[in-house]
């Protein structure tokens, strides 16, 4: 038994040491994880909230379809440089939303600038004043379909004419955006054909409007000149990150305004900042006081306690930091979740350390006495962590579900640190009392909070 204490207490010492070392400093890389990934409240940025249009949209693929969306949306804002954002779905009554928030881009204008990159390529062709206004069509199967960079494969890439030396951004159009290319340029040949990024005409280096001239029938794949290399290079990136298959914006009057946000709210970074603070300093005042507690009541044991808490604390720090996909965000909600977990982690040790009591007072050994308190408190550990979880895991989803996000990071961060709290009241609060008391080398019994 005392082997495998010995050994029990290395395995926690290596655990501290290593967790110990991944969070000094906070914002250090380990592992390709660049510090705690603070959530849009602490770190400031842009909430935006997206209705979308999934009336051409078969009811049974809906779901499917907007989980394709939301990962199209992650990966073109990851494609942009930012990856710390959050982009979950809303669904009510058959209706979809997309909530989209982007810790660091306090500037909403510019939040919403780049989600307005989120909306496909459009080819345009002349109206009968010569603006670019009408959408250029198809028919496909006796479907009019309008053509899009939503047939395009995610391939596209980036090249440079040898003959001319321009940036030429080429594409290849999968079946359906083939049949319809090869419809659209036989019909406009020797005609301009616009494209607009949204409600944006996409215009070249010169500031002019792209609208080349359809010079020949257009059916596999195509080019898109007169760009930028730098500007061709971020759309082939956009374009290769997938197609979005449903229109963001909002409804009004039963009405769609694409590209519009339904809500949008910005979080300025000082507020972020001084949450941070506040939450710190509450944090530190609620675990001195439990310290104090700790050791005036339960003496030895509340020391103990205090050392696996100490531990417990950095473990869970470095779970926050070093976790893999998902990523863990921690918000305000979830650094009250990491406060009030170290209270489940002490109610576990005080249920514990009254067992103890209870058997010392009876007339048991130390030794014995620490086991049978530990066997004894376990079920009530058990059972009241089991409704903790069903709780939190109830939270998680409703949060996920009703975009109530604060709710789920509190929950995520209080789901974790319960777990956590059970593995060190159970495996080092009892590693630490088996060795002290196999020691012998404090066996007053007053040390243990009870009189003789």
């Amino acid at each position: 038994m005392r082997n495998r204490n010995v050994y029990l207490l290395i395995f926690i010492l290596a655990l501290f040491g290593f967790a110990l070392w991944s969070i000094v400093p906070l914002d250090r890389n380990v592992f390709g994880r660049e510090g705690l990934r603070l959530g849009l409240d602490l770190a400031g940025g842009s909430y935006l909230v997206y209705q979308t249009n999934v009336s051409d949209i078969e009811p049974d693929n809906r779901d499917e379809i907007m989980e394709g969306v939301k990962g199209v949306i992650e990966r073109r804002i990851n494609a942009l440089g930012i990856t710390e954002s959050t982009v979950q779905i809303q669904k009510h009554e058959g209706e979809y939303s997309i909530v989209i928030q982007i810790p660091g881009i306090a500037d909403i204008e510019k939040a919403k600038e780049m989600v307005g990159l989120f909306t496909v390529l459009e080819f345009r062709e002349q109206d009968a004043a010569g603006n670019f206004t009408v959408p250029t069509t198809g028919t496909v199967n006796g479907k009019e379909l309008t053509l899009t960079s939503r047939y395009f494969k995610e391939n596209t890439y980036v090249t440079v004419s040898q003959t001319i030396g321009e940036t030429l951004l080429v594409f290849e159009w999968d079946e359906t955006g083939a049949q319809l290319s090869k419809q659209i340029t036989t019909r406009l040949l020797g005609k301009p054909l616009a494209i607009y990024l949204g409600d944006e005409p996409l215009r070249g280096k010169d500031g002019r409007i792209i609208a080349p001239t359809v010079e020949s029938v257009i059916e596999d794949r195509g080019q898109i000149t007169g760009l930028s290399l730098a500007d061709a290079t971020e759309l082939s990136k956009l374009l290769n990150a997938g197609r979005i298959d449903v229109p963001l914006g909002r409804w009004v009057d039963g009405e769609f305004e694409p590209s519009i946000p339904l809500y949008e709210r910005t979080v300025d970074a000082t507020l972020g900042a001084d949450s941070i603070r506040k939450s710190i300093l509450a944090a530190v005042i609620g675990i001195v006081l439990l310290v104090i507690f700790m050791l005036v009541y339960y003496r030895l044991p509340g020391l103990v306690a205090c050392l696996s808490l100490g531990i417990y604390g950095v473990v869970l720090l470095s779970i926050f930091k070093l976790w893999p996909i998902p990523v863990i965000t921690l918000t305000l909600p979830g650094v009250a979740g990491f406060v009030v977990s170290f209270g489940m982690a002490v109610d576990a040790n005080i249920l514990i350390f009254e067992r103890v009591k209870d058997e010392l007072r009876g007339g048991r050994s130390l030794g014995a006495a620490a086991e049978a308190g530990f066997n004894r408190a376990w079920p009530a550990i058990r059972d009241s962590n089991i409704t903790t979880f069903i709780a939190c895991l109830i939270l998680i989803w409703l949060g996920g579900t009703l975009g109530a996000f604060m709710v789920k990071g509190f929950a995520e961060t209080l789901l974790i640190g319960v777990a956590l709290s059970m593995f060190t009241a159970i495996v080092v609060t009892r590693t630490f009392l088996r060795l002290i008391i196999g020691s012998q080398v404090v066996t007053n019994l007053a040390a243990y909070g009870v009189k003789k």
